[in-house]
């Protein structure tokens, strides 16, 4: 990691694998559906509309600092705006999700796609919103999480037109047409290394890449022909920024040293693998970031107390654990249960031996 000198924030040290004076905790999708404030907004503006307006991006990544202690923000975004600059007709359809109504059908629908800067596209409204966000909050020294998602992810999306379970449009691509696979997934890196690099300029504290469906679609020998060599290249890209990095994935249990190993300086884990069994197979040279199930954000607090307590056990005091899920919040989760996890693991982990910096 370069550039990470003696950060005092929670959250970033343990990034850098440094003591921190209680474990740092924030939920992917912490600023969305399960929130009040949110869903008023959206009452009245469409997921693209929020997207492309600064002002209530910022706002909505404001609302859950503002309401409970996590230890950073996340930009209010999607993986999928970057498509729209390549070319990509992108709606976020009502009880159905995201929709795209050009999808890739031959070889020749990827030679057309474009890879512009993120700064000539839709995505300058994000920047924009980054520095928004990163201004309010430099004062809070809380420290703000730029992300974008994997190639993969991105490249499953393009071929099925959106959300799937079989993955059939899309393996189907890659085992026929191998050549045109890496055009895509080559054109891919460039649009998202610069949507990230991009995010770290204009304030973004950390990145996270999302690699969400790359698991739950490939075999092993499959990540490693088809996906590995591209987050490869895309992490070294990344590492120009001087901001740590989260390297996130789900499913991927079979396989996570081959995902540690494409880079980044924190490794995300999900449910399916306990906590410790997968920080000695990715290396205790990498912080972890996970690993609750998120649906035990609806459990009663007894269940959800001994599932952080057993999550922070297998952590075992190790410095650069940040407790997260194992994916994002459900609309469905009580916002109660949110602050109760948060006020309990800094609770249950503070302790002044720790550090003797002042943190959050």
């Amino acid at each position: 990691m370069t550039d990470i000198q003696e950060p005092t924030s929670r959250f970033l040290r343990a990034c850098a694998r440094l003591e921190t004076d209680a474990t740092p905790v924030w939920l992917m999708r912490q600023a969305g559906r399960y929130m009040p404030e949110y869903r008023r907004i959206r009452e009245r503006h469409s997921m693209l509309d929020v997207i492309g307006a600064p002002e209530l991006a910022a706002e909505i990544t404001l609302q859950p600092i503002e309401a409970f202690d996590v230890d950073a923000a996340i930009i209010f975004a999607d993986i999928l705006p970057p498509l729209i600059g390549m070319g990509f007709e992108l709606e976020f359809v009502k009880g159905q999700g995201p929709c795209i109504h050009n999808p890739i059908q031959r070889t020749y629908d990827i030679d057309i796609l474009a890879t512009p800067p993120a700064t000539a596209t839709r995505l300058s409204a994000t920047l924009d919103a980054i520095r928004l966000v990163s201004a309010e909050l430099r004062s809070k020294e809380i420290p703000l999480i730029g992300f974008a998602g994997a190639p993969f992810t991105l490249a499953s999306y393009a071929i099925e037109g959106g959300g799937t379970k079989s993955y059939v449009k899309t393996k189907a691509l890659m085992y026929s047409e191998p050549a045109a696979w890496k055009r895509l997934m080559e054109k891919l890196v460039t649009v998202q290394a610069d949507y990230l690099l991009a995010q770290a300029e204009a304030g973004a504290s950390a990145l996270q890449l999302f690699d969400s469906w790359a698991g739950l679609a490939l075999s092993q020998q499959d990540y490693e022909r088809y996906v590995r060599p591209y987050n490869q290249k895309l992490f070294a890209m990344v590492a120009r920024a001087g901001v740590p990095v989260i390297n996130f994935s789900t499913g991927t249990a079979a396989y996570i040293e081959d995902v540690a190993a494409c880079g980044g300086d924190v490794i995300g884990v999900d449910w399916r693998m306990t906590l410790d069994w997968a920080w000695s197979r990715i290396g205790h040279d990498k912080a972890i970031q996970g690993n609750l199930d998120p649906v035990a954000l609806l459990a009663p607090w007894r269940e959800l107390s001994a599932r952080i307590d057993d999550v922070l056990q297998r952590a075992e005091g190790r410095p650069g654990h940040i407790l997260n899920q194992g994916h994002g919040v459900f609309p469905e989760t009580p916002p109660d249960n949110v602050r109760r996890l948060v006020d309990y693991v800094h609770s249950k982990t503070l302790s002044p031996l720790r550090s003797q910096r002042p943190q959050r």
